[in-house]
């Protein structure tokens, strides 16, 4: 009998892959805080989530191999322009250190909560196959 990775994983092998993306804008907003007319960038979760388990992406890559990764459903078509909190500092940059700091840790404790639960469902799929 076949497994259904994608039943047995649930949402959380999606998780993980739109919560890297987002760390990886978010630590380019803070590395660009300095930078006159940059505009701070976030991920729409909700949207990265329907679109990576949709598997409707818009862009397709040329898969040479049935065991590749589909790189689509990491686009940027779900990273979105954020409204800036405080008023212009003259300078046009719109990123706030602060709020992206606290965003990157939440982040990157959402993150690890994703890995820990992915965890234990590889621990439990072992255990099957195991026969534990």
């Amino acid at each position: 009998m076949a497994i259904s990775f994608d039943k047995a994983l649930g949402v959380h092998q999606y998780t993980l892959g739109v919560r890297a993306q987002r760390a990886e804008v978010l630590s380019s907003n803070i590395a660009n805080a300095d930078t006159p007319h940059y505009k701070a960038r976030d991920v729409n979760f909700a949207s990265a989530m329907q679109t990576a388990q949709s598997k409707q992406h818009g862009l397709r890559t040329s898969v040479t191999n049935e065991k590749h990764f589909d790189l689509a459903a990491l686009s940027q078509q779900n990273v979105q322009y954020r409204v800036p909190d405080q008023p212009d500092t003259g300078d046009g940059n719109t990123v706030d250190v602060q709020h992206e700091q606290s965003a990157f840790m939440q982040n990157a404790l959402e993150y690890q909560m994703s890995l820990g639960f992915l965890d234990s469902k590889f621990s439990g799929l072992r255990k099957a196959i195991r026969g534990d």
